[in-house]
């Protein structure tokens, strides 16, 4: 059982929670009903659905908990045994139910605070309910509250502050009690963006809100909520940032300063703030946390005498340390993606210093340490000061991301593919750190929307981030200016210089309505849609607004277009081969054409009817400008007729066979060498599969000569780069200021691996339907892809033999699935195992007469 996106129900938001469960049964089975025992009471349904089905009882209260089980009947009559049992919480959904203050904290720039307080006997549970301007981490007597990270995350703080709640009870003792927490800036005053001195984004003082509610056994509840009564100080951290770093003396650490019976007469009182409670909003997906350890595979001295810990992945985290030695030793840890002449190369992290350092007590045993409020983006890190000889054994690297669920996976044949694969996976675990960024290392660290619009089908595939950009998209549509217009990265943090511009930059704002559709397709989730429709309109609108009648995006001229493209110099990532305007334009169509999908399924058929309209008439101006007579298009660019061809913007299949075969010519020019950029490479595989260069798209996806997806793994490579040639065939460093090593757009090519290659794609939203449809090519003797739907597991695998093909399905309960194989007629099958076996023949080096018309 799961409440809607939660993996854990405690303190949810909704009130109305909806339901999903999986079924494992006979392929013959079919659901024709459920019950749902909430409590005790029970709930008959008859209904063949089993994802996001209608809390069926009164909507929960503030701080109601109720336990749920379902029990399943098929149409044979059979009914299954009731599931395990499952709890579902509700947060405070009022703001009435606050009566914490906002207090500030004395102490910089880590303060402590606490309160003291006592219990009678007898407390049967207790909530923790905590948020803060800046970042927590929470303590009961000496014992920390959760395993969540960089907690309460970045929202667009003045409109959506995100709270947790924690169930303490175990924490708590009779009498005597400590409630304390330490506090870092983070994103809230920390810095932020590639601005020198860009801090106190949001504000220039540190706050936390906390309100600790005991139920005892007469039912009576105590509660003990942040006011002027709480006490601080300064703490044992002399600086925390997410981009400068940590910096710890242990000899600060004032003793048990979060147990009962410390001397707190030294520190100060807190100042309470008034606070609008009604922006506080309960997480719609999973915290932070440390997910897991990776040893150092090697150690090695530098030329220049530097000791260095190579971890063989680059990743994202921080570094744990046990150490020893005299009282005042500073052990310095600095970090780096890549090495560049042996040394540790820092230039790519432009103004991030990245550096750690740890001052130790003195103590006996091994003090053991991790920074707690930073992370970093690092395959090296390089250690000084550290007494005696170092152990490679007392330092981990200590991984984190959003503790998203694994769903998807791929394997094939070639190694190299196989790791491409992995790259794209440890690229999305480095970047889905609370919000979608675009690298994880440097001055930057934003939540790029044209990234995430290009990522997201590759994303929903990987991990169930339903929640994760559920909550990401709220901030966007929080951070839409009154015109409709979405910001460049969201959170929006202003870069002009305080001048409050919001420039329209297409294919990054179409995020609006583009990640949404992507959401609905892969998770069925309408209500997605719902609840995103005012802000996919507002976007839309808001590009009409200022183009008025004119069908092309040509105002204002700035755009970042097909984003790193190959042709595009070090200095100038937008100047790129293909028109500005032309990709601009032909994502003004795509959204508006989306948006007409969205409103007729949301039953607005007189929106639906007006962003056709707007759809064709940005179409017919697509064509007037670009499309030659001859029915190739201006600039003769790949990223040009990839837009063409997937966006549908050509009038006939005239026009459509011309683009297809100028495409193929296009990429065979450049020997399958890439020349797309971010808004073009997405499409360009899918482009050449549609015309039937299946060959082609091969012949690209497996090029390993730069530009190509593969260059970069055979310059071992385990992330993906920014720009294909971030790291020179010499070893150098591209000398551009773009070059993150850890920057997953270019890795969208996975969901063309795992549709096209490893042959699952979802054939109805959410996958009730599965197309299976592998395209076996690129010397390719074997492929394995699998996928956890709403429904289960489903897999596809095949391998070549001679000239015959076997493929396995795996096809889970609730779902049906179509399979295309080669040389055979389309067929329908149902949840179970199935195998099929054809003639299979490699494409053609040609592919003769494209049929670009499908």
């Amino acid at each position: 059982m799961r409440f809607e996106a939660h993996r854990s129900a405690l303190g949810v938001a909704e009130t109305a929670p909806r339901l999903s469960w999986r079924v494992t049964a006979g392929p013959s089975w079919r659901q024709a009903g459920y019950e749902l025992m909430i409590d005790a009471d029970v709930r008959r349904v008859d209904s063949a659905e089993s994802v996001l089905v209608p809390w069926p009882a009164p909507p929960l209260t503030s701080r109601e908990r109720k336990t749920v089980r379902v029990r399943v009947r098929g149409v044979d009559g059979t009914k299954s045994s009731w599931s395990e049992p499952s709890v579902v919480e509700a947060g405070l959904v009022r703001p009435a139910d606050w009566q914490a203050w906002m207090i500030t904290p004395h102490g910089d720039p880590a303060p402590l605070v606490r309160r003291a307080f006592r219990l009678p006997s007898g407390a049967v549970s207790a909530r923790l309910y905590v948020t803060a301007h800046g970042l927590y981490r929470a303590e009961i007597n000496g014992r920390p509250v959760g395993d969540e990270a960089f907690t309460p995350g970045w929202t667009t703080y003045r409109r959506r502050l995100r709270y947790r709640t924690y169930d303490v009870t175990d924490l708590l003792r009779d009498g005597d009690n400590v409630l304390g927490a330490r506090m870092a800036d983070g994103w809230f005053r920390g810095r932020l963006t590639f601005l020198e001195g860009k801090r106190n984004v949001y504000g220039n003082r540190l706050g936390l809100l906390a309100q600790l509610e005991v139920v005892l056994e007469d039912g009576e509840r105590v509660v003990v909520a942040t006011d002027g009564s709480w006490r601080s100080a300064t703490g044992p951290i002399l600086k925390a940032d997410l981009y400068e770093g940590e910096h710890h003396d242990a000899r600060l650490e004032p003793p048990g300063w979060s147990l009962p019976g410390f001397d707190d007469t030294d520190w100060l009182p807190c100042s309470p703030n008034e606070f609008d409670a009604g922006i506080l909003v309960a997480p719609d997906g999973p915290p932070v946390r440390a997910v897991e350890e990776v040893a150092v595979r090697e150690v090695i001295t530098s030329p220049s005498g530097r000791t260095l810990l190579d971890f063989g992945q680059n990743l994202v985290g921080k570094l744990r340390i046990k150490v020893r030695g005299p009282a005042g030793t500073v052990v310095t840890l600095r970090h780096a993606e890549v090495l560049e002449d042996g040394e540790p190369a820092v230039r790519p992290l432009r103004t991030a210093t990245a550096t750690d350092s740890y001052t130790l007590r003195g103590d006996e045993a091994p003090e053991s340490w991790d920074p707690m409020f930073t992370f970093h983006g690092f395959r090296y890190a390089e250690v000084t000061g550290w007494p005696g000889k170092l152990d490679p054994d007392a330092v981990k690297a200590v991984v984190h991301h959003s503790d998203m669920e694994r769903t998807g996976w791929f394997e094939c044949s070639d190694p190299l593919l196989t790791r491409l694969h992995e790259n794209v996976v440890w690229g999305m675990r480095g970047n889905f750190l609370d919000v979608p960024t675009d690298c994880p290392q440097r001055d930057e660290r934003l939540g790029w929307t044209g990234d995430i619009q290009v990522f997201a089908p590759t994303a929903a595939y990987l991990y169930d981030c339903a929640g994760f950009l559920s909550s990401w998209l709220k901030d966007l549509a929080a951070d839409q200016t009154p015109e409709g217009i979405v910001p460049m990265f969201v959170p929006w943090v202003d870069i002009n210089r305080s001048r409050g511009e919001v420039t329209p930059y297409a294919g990054w704002g179409d995020a609006a309505v583009m990640v949404p559709w992507v959401m609905y397709q892969r998770f069925g989730d309408r209500e997605f849609l719902r609840r995103q429709y005012s802000s996919m309109r507002g976007w839309v609108d808001g590009v009409t607004s200022i183009l008025g009648t004119r069908g092309l995006f040509d105002e204002p001229a700035a755009q970042l277009g097909d984003w790193l493209d190959p042709a595009a110099p070090p200095e100038d990532p937008a100047a790129g081969a293909t028109d500005p305007i032309l990709v601009a334009t032909a994502y003004r169509a795509r959204s508006a054409d989306l948006l007409s999908r969205v409103a007729t399924l949301l039953g607005e058929e007189a929106d639906a009817a007006k962003y056709a309209d707007l759809a064709e008439t940005v179409r017919q101006a697509f064509r007037d400008k670009y499309v030659r007579q001859d029915g190739s298009l201006l600039g003769d660019s790949q990223t040009g007729y990839a837009l063409a061809l997937e966006f549908a913007l050509l009038a006939d299949d005239r026009e459509r066979r011309v683009a297809a075969q100028r495409l193929v010519e296009a990429v065979r020019s450049k020997g399958h060498r890439i020349a797309t950029g971010f808004l073009g490479t997405p499409l360009i595989l899918d482009a050449l599969t549609r015309v039937g260069a299946v060959d082609d798209a091969y012949g690209m996806l497996t090029q390993t000569e730069p530009p190509s997806w593969l260059y970069a793994v055979t310059m071992g490579a385990t992330t993906i780069w920014e720009r294909w040639d971030a790291l020179l065939p010499n070893g150098r460093i591209n000398p551009g200021e773009m070059t993150s090593f850890n920057h997953y757009a270019f890795g969208a090519v996975a969901d063309w691996m795992h549709r096209v290659v490893g042959g699952l794609a979802p054939g109805a939203p959410g996958y009730r339907v599965l197309d299976v449809a592998p395209h076996p090519g690129g010397g390719l003797t074997s492929a394995r892809t699998a996928h956890v739907t709403p429904y289960g597991r489903a897999e596809v695998s095949w391998r070549r033999v001679d000239e015959v093909l076997f493929v396995d399905v795996v096809v889970p309960t609730g779902t049906l699935a179509r399979v295309r194989l080669p040389g055979r007629a389309e067929v329908e099958v149902g949840p179970g195992r199935h195998s099929f076996e054809c003639p299979f023949r490699a494409p053609a080096d040609d592919p003769g007469v494209l049929d670009a018309t499908r």
